[in-house]
């Protein structure tokens, strides 16, 4: 279920994003501990791992790296449904042909598919299932 989101520079680091949503999300009570994070390869480095385990008490998960003990396994099944997920959105808004449409009417057309997105995940769950996105 997608707690937070934003429009971000290319040139800003996918960690320093993913702190300052974590960060947004736990100021607006939407995060809790016990939560599982999951993400890929560019998540990996203590200083990140660390924030997300000793700052907002949640567990990372991400693909293991080649110089790295074993830990989490292929997870190669949940991510490539947040990928199927994210390659809906992405196909649904078009942000690479957006058509000159302005800053205010971009963040309202995703809004309007995560609102979408949310209610029809919403409307499915089940208590004791597992739901992810990233």
């Amino acid at each position: 279920m997608p707690v937070a989101w934003c429009l971000a520079s290319p040139k800003t680091g996918e960690r320093e994003v993913a702190a300052d949503l974590l960060a947004h999300a736990a100021r607006t009570g939407a995060l809790r501990p016990g939560l599982i994070l999951i993400g890929d390869k560019g998540f990996a480095g203590r200083e990140f791992e660390d924030l997300v385990t000793t700052g907002f008490q949640m567990s990372l998960v991400r693909p293991d790296r080649r110089d790295e003990a074993p830990r989490h396994g292929s997870i190669g099944w949940i991510r490539q449904w947040i990928e199927s997920v994210n390659d809906t959105l992405k196909g649904q808004l078009d942000l690479e042909r957006h058509g000159r449409r302005t800053t205010k009417g971009i963040y309202a057309r995703i809004t309007q598919r995560l609102l979408a997105l949310a209610g029809r995940r919403a409307a499915g769950w089940r208590p004791g299932t597992v739901a992810a996105c990233r």
